[in-house]
């Protein structure tokens, strides 16, 4: 795959991530939704890291929540692609010269 596409991806991810994510439905999902109608949802407990600086989807220390959800989006996206390229880099085949 050129450079190109590959650049092209993450534009297109890194995009989606802080402009389009502000219009994500704010309804529950299918899990929390069911869990819910079946009577448990209460009983779900905070994860460890629900205080973190981007739990929720949202940045904290950013008052505006579309801009708080576009940054903690791209810091998503570029932590992911960081991980993802590192991966690429050290586990691909090398050629002997």
């Amino acid at each position: 795959m050129s450079r190109r596409a590959w650049f092209l991806g993450l534009a297109g991810c890194l995009f989606i991530a802080a402009v389009l994510s502000g219009v994500a439905s704010s309804h529950p999902d299918g899990l929390e939704f069911v869990a819910g109608r079946l009577g448990f949802g209460d009983s779900a407990t905070d994860s460890p890291v629900a205080g973190g600086p981007l739990a929720d989807y949202a940045t904290r220390g950013v008052a505006d929540p579309w801009v708080s959800g576009g940054v903690a989006g791209v810091i998503g996206v570029l932590v992911v692609a960081a991980l993802a390229f590192g991966l690429t880099w050290a586990l691909r085949r090398r050629t002997r010269a």
